[in-house]
């Protein structure tokens, strides 16, 4: 496992909504991330409907305070690579998914998530924080 976790948007939203005690233990001992692709879709969260100013200020604190990784070349390499790979397999993911699968394989990143379909990714670290505590 990466010594850097990185985030996805189910699991930060756990943790906002204080559904996730355990991952935000973890985190306080372990470096993480999130991918700019997971920062747009807290904001499209948050665009789409209407939250509560507490929950609004929690997620805008939380993205000033995390290490948020830009979009490279060297992700979209990666990420030609990989789409046509699981397209060969017969296992694509969900656009922004695979966008964030190939961003945490382009930065050596375990991507944190409970989402299986992550599981059909050749060669990406995972930590489903639902059911175990990381290494």
């Amino acid at each position: 496992m990466s010594a850097v976790l990185m985030l996805d948007t189910h699991a930060i939203s756990a943790l906002v909504k204080g559904r996730a005690n355990e991952l935000s233990a973890t985190l306080e001992h372990r470096p993480f991330c999130m991918s700019v692709i997971t920062e747009a879709e807290l904001r499209f969260g948050l665009a789409r409907r209407p939250v509560n100013a507490d929950l609004r200020s929690i997620i805008e604190n939380l993205l000033l305070a995390t290490d948020i990784r830009a979009w490279t070349s060297a992700c979209a390499a990666r990420y030609g690579q990989l789409r046509t790979e699981l397209e060969t397999l017969g296992k694509p993911l969900a656009p922004m998914d695979l966008l964030i699968a190939t961003h945490a394989l382009a930065e050596d990143c375990t991507l944190v998530s409970a989402d299986r379909a992550f599981a059909h990714v050749p060669g990406l670290k995972l930590f489903d924080w639902t059911a175990a505590s990381p290494d």
